[in-house]
C-alpha cells in the first residue's frame, strides 16, 4: 500500500510537471528601451488636481505606448496604435503634432498593389480576414491627413480602396475575433469606424469617381441606416454615426439615442459601458475567460463609472451640438477630471483577459478628445 501511495505521489508530480502553466502577469505595460510604462491598477494615486502638467502626462503616456508598440510589436491594433492614430492627430494643436514613426509604421502596412480578397468562413460566420486591421490603419492615416497634412496622401487613398475590399456583400464589415470590448465587438461599430475613415479623408468621397467604390460606399449606407442594433451600444452608436453620415440618421432616431444615453448617466456623472449590453450580447461568440472575467467583477450586478463610456458620451454630446455647458457633461467632465490618475492615464477595468488593461490606455485617448471637445485641454 505504501509503494502505490508513493507511486501516486511521483506520477501526480510528473503530470503536474507537465500540465501547462498560467501565463505570468507582465512587469510592464508596455517597455522598450528606455521606456517602461508600469501597469495600470485601480490603486493608483489619482491626481490632487487636473491641469497643464496632468494633460502633459497624459500625452506623454500616449506617447510611451504607441512607440513602445510600434518597436515592440510592430502590427496596426485596435487598443494601442490604433487609437493613438485616430484620435491625437486631432489634438496636434494643443498637445503637438503626433509621433511620426507611428505614423510611418502604418504606412508600410498599405499593400503596394490592391488585390481582390478571399472571404473566410470559420463557425458559421463569414468573415474577410484583417479586415478590422485594415479600417484602423485607413482611420489612422485618414485623421493624420485631415488634422495634420490638411490634403490626402496616396498612401491613405490606397489603404481606403484595400479596406473596401474587404467589404462583405450585404455592405458592412464584420466583426470577427475577440479583443478589448468595445472596440472589434459588433457588426455596426466595425463598420462605423470604416465609415468614419472614409468621410476623414479630406475629399476621398467628394472626389470619388470608381464606379465599384462609390457602389460600395452606398452598401455600406444603406447597411449602416437600416441595420438592426445588437445592444444598447449600438443603439446609441447611432449618434456617431449622425455626426459622420447625417444623411443616415433621422432627428426621431438621433432624439432616442440622446435620450438612451442621458438615462445611464450615473448619478456621480459617470457612465459605464456595461450598462449598455448585457454580456454575452458584445460579440457574437464570448470566450469562457472573458465571461467569467466580466461576470466575476465585485461590481457585476451594479456596475461602476468608468474613463472609456463617461468620455465617449460626452464625446458623443459634443458632436452632435450639445453644448459643452450642458449639465450632463459637466458633471461627466468633472467626473474625469477627479478620475485621472499621477501617470497622466485614466485607469479602466479590462473586460478582456485583463493582463495587460489595454481598456486603460483607450480610455485615456478618448478622455482627451472629450476634454479637448469642451476646450478644456489648456
Amino acid at each position: 500500500m505504501k509503494h502505490a501511495f508513493l507511486l501516486l505521489l511521483t506520477t501526480s508530480a510528473a503530470f503536474a510537471a507537465d500540465a501547462p502553466k498560467p501565463k505570468p502577469k507582465p512587469e510592464f505595460q508596455y517597455q522598450t528601451a528606455g521606456i517602461q510604462v508600469s501597469l495600470p491598477t485601480a490603486d493608483e494615486p489619482k491626481v490632487k488636481a487636473f491641469g497643464a502638467d496632468t494633460i502633459k502626462a497624459a500625452a506623454k503616456y500616449l506617447d510611451d505606448g504607441a512607440i513602445c508598440w510600434v518597436r515592440e510589436k510592430t502590427c496596426v491594433n485596435c487598443h494601442t496604435t490604433g487609437p493613438y492614430l485616430s484620435e491625437r492627430p486631432a489634438l496636434s494643436k494643443q498637445l503637438g503634432i503626433p509621433l511620426e514613426e507611428v505614423l510611418a509604421d502604418f504606412v508600410k502596412t498599405v499593400p503596394a498593389e490592391v488585390k481582390p480578397q478571399k472571404e473566410t468562413e470559420k463557425d458559421g460566420i463569414k468573415y474577410y480576414g484583417g479586415s478590422w486591421t485594415s479600417i484602423w490603419r485607413s482611420m489612422g492615416l485618414a485623421e493624420w491627413d485631415k488634422h495634420v497634412t490638411g490634403k490626402l496622401s496616396a498612401h491613405t487613398e490606397r489603404s481606403l480602396q484595400e479596406m473596401f475590399a474587404r467589404q462583405s456583400a450585404d455592405g458592412s464589415f464584420v466583426s470577427f475575433g475577440e479583443v478589448e470590448i468595445p472596440h472589434i465587438t459588433t457588426d455596426f461599430e466595425l463598420t462605423l469606424q470604416a465609415a468614419r475613415a472614409a468621410t476623414a479623408a479630406p475629399g476621398w468621397l467628394a472626389n470619388l469617381k470608381d464606379p465599384e467604390l462609390l457602389a460600395r460606399v452606398e452598401k455600406m449606407k444603406a447597411w449602416l441606416r437600416n441595420a438592426p442594433p445588437k445592444n444598447d451600444f449600438d443603439r446609441i452608436l447611432r449618434l456617431q454615426l449622425a455626426h459622420y453620415m447625417p444623411e443616415l440618421v433621422p432627428q426621431a432616431q438621433r432624439d432616442t439615442a440622446l435620450a438612451l444615453l442621458s438615462s445611464k448617466q450615473h448619478t456621480d456623472g459617470g457612465w459605464s459601458l456595461r450598462d449598455l449590453s448585457a454580456v454575452g450580447d458584445w460579440h457574437f461568440k464570448m470566450s469562457d475567460t472573458v465571461l467569467n472575467l466580466i461576470n466575476g467583477l465585485p461590481d457585476a450586478a451594479k456596475p461602476e463609472s468608468d474613463a472609456y463610456m463617461t468620455a465617449f458620451a460626452i464625446v458623443l454630446m459634443r458632436q452632435n451640438n450639445i453644448p459643452a455647458s450642458d449639465e450632463r457633461i459637466q458633471r461627466g467632465l468633472k467626473w474625469l477630471k477627479q478620475e485621472q490618475r499621477v501617470s497622466g492615464r485614466w485607469w479602466m477595468q479590462s473586460l478582456y483577459r485583463g493582463n495587460y488593461s489595454y481598456i486603460t490606455y483607450i480610455a485615456t485617448a478618448q478622455a482627451l478628445k472629450a476634454l479637448a471637445l469642451c476646450d478644456e485641454l489648456h
